[in-house]
């Protein structure tokens, strides 16, 4: 049965939230509000199609804003979630955790019945490599990367709420790497930073250092804003794994990505990633490698038979798309999903911050 037509949606800014307004915008029999942290400019698409409210979850005030934004919603959708935040940005733990908290709390004291929570296959404990788990696999996460630590939390306190809240519908959605082409921009700053522009990706002489054995998910971000609006309708409950098919070695990424595959141990690998990392060089953390390493494969038939969910995009389908965003620059106005800069090569390491990391540690 689908819930009423007041959906309350966090991070709609983001990713996944920007694709879940691009869907819901087709029906058009609902009414949306979006919250963030930077509210995109007005008459853009797709963010038109709700109505905005500034508020950050974890900063001063955010406890009683999100009590007055959540009265009166039919449902709560929970896309809020710090992934690889810059240095200058809000401490993951606030956004995540105390973001998450008084989130949950406006929910108890405003009525709310209906919450969709944006988790991650993240959460779950490493698996024999190639075997596929179901939503009942162990979540104890992979200790060194602190994405993967936030979401045990994440679940865990679901599980609290639940119990203590059995009123409240709770749906957990649990995706593995979400792609789309109009994530380029931010993916371009997560992945590359200043060193490498992302219109270099798909470059046949480009290499790319992949330790052998690597498999890897991927969904669209579009599958899973679909996921999101079948979980409204239908109002089931509890976890759904989310991926689209197939699994992708190592070589199935060298292919769709178009660079030339250089094979490199893990090891070396991380302590590259790591030197880099500090001195500035490289965003990504070694916490990521480990935790693409490390990741359970999952088994999506729960949500194929009880949400009726089916992928329209496969996997290398997705992965080429991000690919082609990335070498056109795509991107959105929403100021989390901004196309990466037009910079000419020399200013980009000439106006480089080298010697500190540009974005928190996962450690």
């Amino acid at each position: 049965m689908t819930v009423g037509r007041r959906i309350v949606v966090t991070g709609a800014t983001g990713n996944v939230g920007t694709a879940l307004l691009r869907r819901l915008a087709l029906s058009g029999d609902r009414e949306v509000v979006g919250i963030a942290r930077r509210v995109p400019p007005r008459g853009s698409e797709p963010y038109r199609h709700a109505d905005w409210v500034a508020c950050d979850l974890g900063g001063p005030g955010g406890s009683r804003r999100l009590a007055e934004i959540v009265e009166g919603a039919d449902a709560v959708v929970h896309l809020a979630w710090a992934i690889h935040p810059r240095r200058d940005d809000p401490p993951m733990w606030r956004t995540n955790v105390a973001g998450t908290r008084r989130l949950l709390r406006a929910i108890t004291t405003t009525g709310v019945r209906r919450l969709v929570v944006g988790s991650s296959v993240a959460a779950y404990s490493p698996a024999p490599r190639w075997s596929r788990v179901s939503e009942g696999w162990e979540r104890g996460g992979i200790d060194g990367s602190a994405y993967s630590r936030g979401k045990v939390w994440l679940e865990h306190h679901l599980d609290e709420f639940t119990r203590q809240h059995p009123g409240i519908a709770v749906t957990r959605l649990r995706p593995c790497a979400i792609l789309q082409r109009d994530a380029a921009g931010e993916f371009a700053a997560w992945l590359f930073g200043r060193p490498v522009p992302g219109r270099w990706v798909g470059a046949r002489w480009l290499p790319l250092p992949l330790w052998p054995h690597l498999r890897a998910q991927v969904v669209h971000a579009d599958d899973v804003a679909a996921a999101t609006v079948a979980a409204l309708d239908r109002g089931v409950e509890g976890a759904f794994n989310l991926a689209a098919e197939p699994v992708l070695s190592a070589g199935d990424l060298a292919s769709a990505l178009g660079g030339h595959r250089v094979p490199v141990p893990r090891s070396v690998l991380t302590a590259a990633s790591g030197l880099a990392w500090r001195a500035g060089v490289h965003p990504l953390h070694p916490g990521w490698l480990e935790l693409a390493d490390k990741a359970a494969l999952v088994d999506t038939t729960r949500a194929r038979t009880d949400l009726g969910w089916t992928p329209v995009h496969g996997a290398v389908e997705t992965v080429t798309a991000l690919v082609s965003g990335l070498r056109d620059r795509a991107g959105t106005a929403s100021a989390a999903l901004a196309p990466e800069p037009a910079t000419p090569l020399w200013r980009r390491w000439a106006h480089g911050r080298w010697g500190t990391p540009s974005h928190q540690s996962q450690h």
